[in-house]
């Protein structure tokens, strides 16, 4: 007989030693960690792999605006200017046109075939884990600012009751439809993400959809759902998006129309994908709001973004229904500030900023008004609650300045080449997806791999006697694959922002993960066999 056993036979155990077991069950229970806390840890995994991984660089290739004049930086930081024509790129062995340059569709450095060399290693230090962090934080100011301004705007509109009002109005109108506006937003991010990469910018569409969808009896799971998985899958699946597709083909040496229709083949299946597994999961929670995924969470998540008050009772003036029309231009405007104009961060937040101007205006103002005061303090309050969210933008820009300055990035590039090289088709091309799959972890920035992958793994294509467009297609769909899990890229940041949970979302999406790498992999193999 056990100790354990003997003492039960003895006497039962009292309330108090029951309630100290089942504490100490809950004490030893695992708690997956917060956003702040995996971005850490992976910054000290980047440091170690410093050590670990030989350094080296390929040469890098670009167009000097003021010479006009095509610049070689080598591995050891030498320079030289050679002239800027065709026959330049081909003694480079760069499969690029010329014009590609000339024209600034190619803006960033370019990395040059058969130029890898090892360096002598560059490993970080302890002292280099805080100071990426604030270098990080710092390359990433112009989405920081951006966010923090919106916070402002959203402060002050709440702060006039207007949200409460016309949401609340919303949500009546879509009674026993409620599926429809999830339906309509994703179609709206599908449509983004596969024309012009409508992903970080979504961030502003939490604030004026999450209170939306909440009232509507779905979760946040559904927020980020209709809103950062369908604008990844467009953006996977993207069609003439200049921030991975266009960019990708320009530096595989093609033209983003080559093998487009097998991209708009994905766009389609992908897009009833992701809506059907949005109706699924919605009906679900709506069934029995405790199958959500994040049911643990839903009181603290439903008091921070829930309607507030009663409807009912808020004079909806003429005022809040000019501040609400406001609040709700600034988004199309900016979708078309993206898509048409060029607008980068910096003119966003400049636009949403002065939009912040004039609603403070209207709600400070008059007999009814908030006052200066409390207007200022609402748009201050605002943009504190979206400090966090800004910091895990900088915190995960941290961890690449580590392994671009340890120069391990191009050694891992240089490695996933020389594994793929020599295999057969079909062989090759699921591969090549499952390296891009890897290095989307390493480069989370769609335009920064095409550039230093492209010129290097492109040409391997013509080596197995396949079309460059397939190692384009294969760069989409393995890197993005990887963006819907890597902590390295937006997804921290939108987690962050609603407060949910890492291991909630690995429940909800790893599916999502699954279809990218298995459908895409059918694609890949369907595009070897036909077209070789």
């Amino acid at each position: 007989m056990s100790t354990e056993s003997a003492a039960t036979a003895v006497e039962p155990p009292t309330t108090q030693s029951t309630d100290s077991k089942d504490t100490g069950r809950r004490k030893r229970k695992f708690t997956f960690p917060g956003a702040f806390t995996i971005l850490f840890a992976l910054t000290i995994i980047a440091v170690i792999g410093t050590w670990l991984i030989p350094a080296g660089s390929y040469s890098k290739l670009e167009f000097n605006d003021e010479t006009q004049m095509l610049s070689v930086t080598a591995p050891d930081g030498t320079v030289t200017e050679q002239p800027a024509t065709q026959q330049t790129l081909d003694q480079l062995g760069v499969k690029i046109e010329i014009e590609k340059f000339t024209s600034g569709t190619l803006s960033k450095p370019v990395s040059i075939p058969g130029t890898y060399e090892q360096l002598p290693a560059n490993p970080a230090g302890i002292e280099d884990i805080p100071q990426t962090m604030v270098h990080g934080t710092i390359e990433a100011i112009d989405i920081i600012v951006f966010i923090l301004v919106l916070g402002g705007l959203i402060g002050v509109v709440n702060a006039t009751g207007a949200f409460t009002a016309g949401l609340t109005a919303l949500t009546k109108k879509t009674k026993g439809r409620e599926f429809a506006l999830v339906f309509i937003v994703a179609l709206i991010m599908l449509a983004g993400g596969t024309t012009c990469g409508l992903e970080e910018e979504a961030v502003a569409f939490y604030p004026i959809l999450v209170p939306v969808f909440l009232a509507l009896g779905y979760d946040s799971i559904i927020c980020v759902g209709a809103i950062f998985l369908a604008g990844s899958m467009g953006t996977t699946m993207s069609t003439i998006n200049p921030f991975s597709v266009v960019i990708a083909a320009n530096a595989a040496g093609i033209t983003f129309t080559d093998g487009i229709m097998w991209r708009i083949v994905g766009l389609i299946v992908g897009s009833i994908v992701v809506v059907g597994y949005l109706w699924w999961y919605g009906k679900k929670v709506q069934a029995n709001p405790a199958a959500s995924y994040t049911y643990e969470d839903h009181e603290s998540f439903n008091e921070r973004w829930a309607l507030k008050g009663d409807a009912s009772k808020v004079n909806f003036d003429w005022r809040k229904k000019v501040i609400l029309v406001l609040f709700v231009s600034a988004f199309p405007l900016m979708v078309w500030g993206v898509m048409a104009a060029g607008w980068w961060f910096p003119t966003m937040a400049a636009s949403f900023l002065t939009i912040a101007i004039i609603v403070m205006f209207l709600a400070g103002t008059g007999p009814e008004g908030l006052g200066e005061q409390k207007t200022v303090e609402a748009f201050t309050e605002g943009a504190s609650s979206l400090v966090g969210v800004s910091l895990i933008i900088g915190l995960a820009r941290g961890i690449n300045l580590v392994m671009e300055e340890g120069l391990i990035s191009d050694t891992m590039l240089y490695g996933a080449s020389n594994l793929v090289q020599g295999m057969s088709g079909p062989i090759f091309i699921i591969m090549m997806m499952l390296v891009f799959f890897v290095l989307g972890f390493v480069v989370p920035s769609s335009s920064g791999l095409a550039v230093l992958s492209m010129p290097i793994l492109a040409p391997l294509a013509d080596t197995v006697g396949i079309e460059r467009y397939t190692v384009v297609c294969a760069y989409q769909w393995g890197q993005y694959a990887m963006l819907y899990l890597a902590p390295t890229g937006l997804v921290m940041a939108t987690l962050q922002m609603l407060n949910m949970k890492y291991s909630h979302w690995l429940k909800f999406v790893w599916p999502m993960v699954v279809f990218v790498l298995v459908f895409g992999g059918i694609l890949l193999v369907a595009q070897v066999l036909l077209t070789s």
